[in-house]
């Protein structure tokens, strides 16, 4: 596997948006992702200006993004990290007593699918987490749609384990989202 796996600059906020938007045209992207297609591509550009500063390598810290990126350099794939404080607001599934870090926004374009990048981005995402040392990570945490086994059974064979946490999937259609979790290995 030739892709290089790094966190994004804040200058490549045009290549952000663009993986984003082909993640939400992805026929997987109703069960995996929260927001629609429409709603992110009417975002302004300051949002996503914004959106890839905050995940950038010299951003505030609590958020990064890695990609995956081909020889040729075009993008075959992202995940998000988010850096969760028992003291912060609830954005997504119930607080925890615990630093955690939570994996969002996990999309590889398909013909890089079973090429080992997934496993790849989710190496360098899960080892940011278990690198930072204040607030140190206890745990790292991901949500799946109960709809969406191929991405499931990624996870399980990464290592998550289901923590039995179960919340309703946004768009009220009775669907739940599973927490998965990786403990800390000391």
């Amino acid at each position: 596997m030739d892709y290089v796996m790094r966190v994004v600059r804040a200058d490549e906020w045009p290549q952000v948006r663009q993986l984003r938007l082909d993640a939400l045209r992805d026929p997987a992207a109703p069960v995996a992702f929260l927001e629609s297609y429409e709603d992110a591509a009417a975002q302004p550009d300051a949002f996503w200006r914004q959106r890839a500063a905050d995940a950038a390598e010299d951003g505030p810290g609590r958020v990064r993004q890695f990609v995956a990126e081909s020889p040729e350099g075009e993008w075959v794939g992202s995940v998000t990290v988010l850096v969760e404080s028992p003291d912060d607001e609830v954005r997504f599934g119930e607080a925890s007593a615990v630093y955690q870090a939570h994996l969002v926004g996990v999309f590889v374009r398909p013909e890089a699918r079973g090429t080992g990048v997934t496993d790849a981005l989710f190496r360098e995402a899960v080892a940011w987490a278990w690198s930072l040392s204040a607030p140190r990570m206890e745990r790292v945490r991901l949500y799946v749609h109960e709809k969406n086994p191929r991405a499931a059974s990624f996870y399980r064979k990464f290592g998550f384990v289901p923590s039995g946490q179960r919340i309703p999937a946004p768009g009220d259609r009775g669907e739940q989202e599973v927490e998965y979790v990786l403990g800390r290995e000391e």
